[in-house]
């Protein structure tokens, strides 16, 4: 499997990861974890032994698990897990085929940056898959996966019913799933929830290097902060990718 910006390392599909038994856990728990909450794997409906297994398909220095999530107008998110010794970490792009480079979303590791959607964003691409292209196409497996890079100041009411039904879709009991999606959406242990909005066309605002359309992050963590999303596109890519994220007035 060949990605931009990782030609040397051996990525593999994974799509079928999230099939597995304790994926979830292994792929959300830490999310849950604050000094509130001790969460176990059988928070999401997995044993121990089974949240191990697919934690070490995740963590595979062998084989980089990536997960493809094809959106609107041959835009995709990529989530590579960078699985390099002493040194491992996720990292969420965006890419398009007609792009030189990838856009930066957000890495989840030591050095960590985000959050790098805006809950508007999230949902949108989640709901969008392009069926053309290959990927995940499920919108609540694509919604989970999506979920570590949200950092929203401005969530709505039915945030996290909207969570707690994808959960109960891959497994966790109804019961604990209204339980889980306020752990996850409560407070992410990397970020704090950000601010979004569209940058300020005035050259005195700060985010001159901005097209219009783009949503603009306020926390300083954020790769989307002070910075286009995707380096080098044209305005016309931009535009595209704006009305993919659902952040622009389709013409």
């Amino acid at each position: 499997m060949l990605i931009d910006g990782y030609e040397n390392e051996p990525l593999v599909a994974a799509e079928d990861l999230p099939a597995l038994p304790g994926f979830w856990a292994a792929y959300l728990l830490w999310m849950c974890q604050t000094e509130e909450n001790d969460p176990v794997p059988l928070w999401f409906g997995a044993d121990e032994a089974d949240t191990d297994a697919a934690y070490e398909a995740l963590t595979d220095e062998d084989r980089w698990p990536v997960f493809r999530i094809p959106f609107a107008d041959r835009h995709s998110v990529v989530i590579v897990g960078r699985n390099i010794t002493d040194d491992q970490g996720t990292e969420y792009v965006v890419t398009h085929p007609e792009w030189d480079r990838h856009g930066h979303l957000a890495t989840v590791d030591g050095h960590q940056a985000g959050p790098g959607l805006s809950w508007r964003e999230l949902t949108h691409i989640a709901g969008t898959p392009d069926p053309e292209a290959p990927g995940i196409h499920a919108p609540h497996v694509r919604l989970l996966l999506l979920l570590p890079t949200l950092g929203d100041s401005d969530l709505p009411d039915d945030a996290a019913t909207l969570i707690s039904d994808a959960l109960v879709r891959v497994g966790v009991g109804e019961d604990m799933a209204p339980v889980v999606a306020d752990a996850l959406l409560r407070d992410h242990p990397l970020w704090e929830p950000a601010e979004w909005a569209l940058p300020s066309p005035s050259p005195l605002s700060g985010t001159q290097q901005h097209f219009p359309g783009i949503l603009h992050c306020d926390e300083l963590s954020s790769p989307r902060c002070g910075i286009r999303l995707a380096q080098g596109i044209t305005r016309e890519q931009n535009d595209r990718l704006a009305r993919a994220l659902g952040t622009w007035p389709t013409p």
